[in-house]
């Protein structure tokens, strides 16, 4: 949790001024070289294979015996040259080369937030809801939770129970993570908890190779507000789907908890953190790596396979279309019978017409 919560305090740091990295700057050889050193010194501490870390070093020593950095004089242009290459050799896509134009505050490992640092973080994740994008009852009684990220547990919680208490008397449930690129395994347990009993449940393991430890998550036994255990869950995903989200879906797929709808998810299960280089310069090292206790492996370069194959922008139909039809033949109110069977009509027409377009 120390490490999930200084990542987004070095995140918050570099983006608060907008998207971007902010204004770019004009380094030198000496910098380069710093940045280079740095990096693999990191990678080499603390990413999850050290072979692969051995193999991402000698890859760029070559590349900088050969001269292939030189021409680089653009901060913004040279972080995205090296995490190319760092890529290139270890597939991870959670290895970054990052670069603020902002001063980086030195590295504080092993700490707690301060009072101050906390509710700043919260006071950020709130602007974006804790990620809770939509709540709804879509037509039939189907709830729908457009979820975009699963921020630090300590934030959500509220949040969380409020959505989970909305949707509590619902048919069926669509949690949609099409938009989602991951988060806090914490918050992964902790939404996975509301569609299980009190008796808890194994979800999955994380490998930390720094501290040679893994750390088990299960279900919690108890959650504010109503469960929803029993309820039917489809899971929406697509190729921005990544890697908090990915193990949520992973999790619920390997013990048969959810239906997967949409496409193979971005193929990211390798988590770490930031570690800073210099003032302008950092690298987010993948340190540990996601073991299933059910599947014993997990869906780094893969992606999780959705068990209906459908284009993203089709999942939230054909979703909804399988929990209405599902509960057609439930339905004994003729009044209802009627408005669900006109309800799956309709999304079959609207399915046809996009299949045309």
């Amino acid at each position: 949790m120390k490490i999930l919560a200084l990542s987004l305090l070095l995140a918050g740091f570099l983006f608060a001024q907008g998207p971007g990295p902010g204004p770019d700057i004009t380094i030198d050889a000496a910098m380069r070289a710093e940045v280079i050193n740095g990096a693999l010194k990191a990678l080499d501490e603390n990413y999850v294979y050290p072979d692969v870390a051995k193999k991402m070093s000698d890859s760029i020593r070559d590349r900088q015996h050969r001269n292939d950095y030189d021409s680089f004089s653009s901060a913004q242009k040279f972080a995205e040259k090296l995490t190319n290459d760092l890529r290139d050799v270890s597939h991870d896509k959670h290895l970054r080369v990052m670069y603020s134009s902002n001063p980086i505050p030195p590295d504080r490992p092993n700490r707690e937030l301060t009072k101050d640092e906390f509710e700043q973080q919260k006071s950020f994740a709130a602007r974006t809801n804790f990620g809770f994008e939509k709540v709804e009852r879509l037509v039939g009684n189907i709830g729908y939770l457009d979820l975009r990220a699963f921020m630090p547990a300590g934030f959500v919680g509220d949040t969380a129970a409020a959505a989970m208490n909305f949707l509590a008397n619902t048919e069926g449930l669509i949690i949609d993570l099409r938009n989602n690129g991951g988060g806090d395994p914490a918050t992964v347990a902790l939404i996975a908890s509301y569609l299980f009993g009190p008796q808890v449940v194994h979800l999955n393991d994380l490998y930390w190779r720094p501290r040679n430890e893994t750390q088990q998550w299960w279900t919690l036994p108890y959650v504010p507000g109503k469960r929803l255990e029993g309820k039917d869950v489809y899971v929406l995903t697509s190729q921005r789907t990544f890697s908090a989200a990915e193990e949520f879906t992973y999790d619920l797929k390997n013990l048969k908890r959810a239906t997967i709808v949409g496409e193979v998810t971005g193929g990211g299960a390798h988590p770490g953190g930031p570690h800073r280089i210099n003032d302008h310069f950092a690298v987010g090292v993948p340190s540990g790596r996601a073991i299933n206790p059910y599947s014993k492996t997990d869906w780094e370069g893969t992606g999780v396979e959705p068990d209906v194959k459908v284009p993203a922008d089709k999942a939230l139909k054909t979703a909804h279309l399988m929990a209405l039809e599902k509960q057609l033949p439930t339905l004994t109110n003729p009044g209802l019978k009627n408005a669900v069977g006109n309800a799956i009509e309709n999304l079959k027409k609207e399915l046809a017409t996009d299949e045309h377009r």
